[in-house]
């Protein structure tokens, strides 16, 4: 089983060119399946079938996993049966018309405008360090890329004069995404007096760099935000990711219509896009209550 399992990581890999961070989560799901099969010590993968799933996301719900968390798994099996299928290992799919639980819609957390603002006066521009944080942050809200498509930027995916980045998503797809003056200015202070300071001649093609000169990873810059998050006083916890939720629901109170919002985010459906508009009717209640005399 465990031949099968890295034969469909590298099919996934490979064939379709899924991003490392998805092959990092089916081979996470997948070994836990692999290990579940063991302690039950089922022989093979003939012998793993519907039964066998069911028996796994049973016992993931008595373990208090989230519907969610369950969903994912039953998709990276179906995923990894449909496959086996194909290939003619499986006579048939055993995890065929399988339906996931439905998990219940959580509403992404946003900042206000007035908070945004804070967050993003907070780095001291005065140094090196404070100009990379300062630029990061600007071009996390101006463009509402996702924190792995931050930290894998290079200088030559930017375009300051025409005011846009190139940005390399989910599944290796480029797209361009507009970039705003204030953003712009911010990494030009940033390329013209910060990171020459940073980098080592040579060494990294980074855009954003650590103290040593390397790339910055994605857990480095969750512990920035979170610092200047504290600086600001916004009592609640903000991950990088807090920062795409606002951006995009900045921009649809604002007038912008969905189906930009979806290209500038990169979301292959636009469904998952739409979760901000429950998030800006929510927001045009709460104008109405506030301002109508008769609310």
């Amino acid at each position: 089983m465990e031949k099968l399992l890295a034969e469909f990581i590298d099919y996934l890999s490979v064939e379709r060119g899924l991003a490392e961070n998805t092959l990092a989560s089916y081979r996470f799901d997948l070994e836990a399946y692999l290990s579940f099969c063991k302690k039950r010590q089922v022989g093979g993968i003939h012998q793993a079938g519907r039964n066998t799933v069911m028996a796994y996301l049973f016992q993931l719900q008595l373990e208090g996993r989230l519907p969610s968390t369950i969903s994912r798994h039953l998709a990276s099996l179906k995923s990894f049966y449909c496959y086996l299928f194909r290939e003619g290992t499986m006579p048939e799919d055993p995890v065929a018309g399988l339906e996931s639980p439905r998990p219940a819609q959580k509403l992404p957390r946003v900042l206000s405008v007035a908070e945004v603002d804070s967050l993003l006066a907070q780095p001291r521009t005065g140094e090196p360090g404070g100009l990379r944080d300062k630029a990061m942050l600007e071009l996390l809200y101006a463009t509402g890329v996702r924190v792995s498509e931050l930290v894998s930027l290079n200088p030559a995916h930017l375009n300051l004069e025409n005011g846009f980045i190139r940005c390399l998503g989910k599944g290796s797809k480029e797209r361009i995404v507009p970039l705003g003056d204030v953003a712009a200015r911010c990494l030009g202070e940033y390329l013209a007096r910060g990171r020459s300071k940073l980098t080592v001649a040579g060494k990294t093609e980074a855009l954003f760099v650590n103290r040593f000169g390397n790339r910055l990873t994605r857990q480095g810059f969750w512990k920035i935000i979170k610092k200047y998050a504290l600086l600001a006083g916004i009592p609640r916890q903000i991950t990088p990711h807090t920062l795409r939720h606002s951006f995009a629901t900045h921009l649809l109170e604002n007038g912008a219509d969905l189906r930009s919002v979806q290209e500038m985010l990169g979301h292959v459906d636009i469904s998952t896009t739409q979760i901000y508009t429950h998030l800006t009717g929510k927001r045009v209640r709460e104008v109405y209550d506030r301002s109508h005399p008769r609310a």
